[in-house]
């Protein structure tokens, strides 16, 4: 499902026009993404968790050419799957 896809469930599912409910979901993803910025994290009970994971800097290998390079400390958003959507999606024959 993308973006517009969303808006336009959101819209024709709670009747309200295709400009409202974009700005729903804007706001939406705007504040969660500014939680994340933050370093907070977000938990929607039963469907799962997103996070801010951290990784260390390190020393790599180039595939192509071999040559050792340096790979910088990283953050990367991070999403935890909730018990009860894992089991909807694993009913779903």
């Amino acid at each position: 499902m993308t973006r517009s896809e969303l808006i336009e469930q959101l819209a024709q599912n709670k009747f309200i026009s295709i400009r409202a409910a974009e700005a729903v979901v804007n706001e939406l993803f705007d504040s969660m993404a500014d939680t994340l910025i933050a370093g907070g994290r977000i938990e929607i009970r039963g469907f799962g968790s997103f996070e801010i994971r951290e990784y260390e800097g390190y020393t790599g290998r180039n595939p192509k050419s071999g040559l050792e390079v340096s790979v910088k400390p990283k953050k990367t958003p991070f999403f935890k799957t909730g018990k009860e959507l894992k089991e909807r999606v694993l009913s779903v024959k």
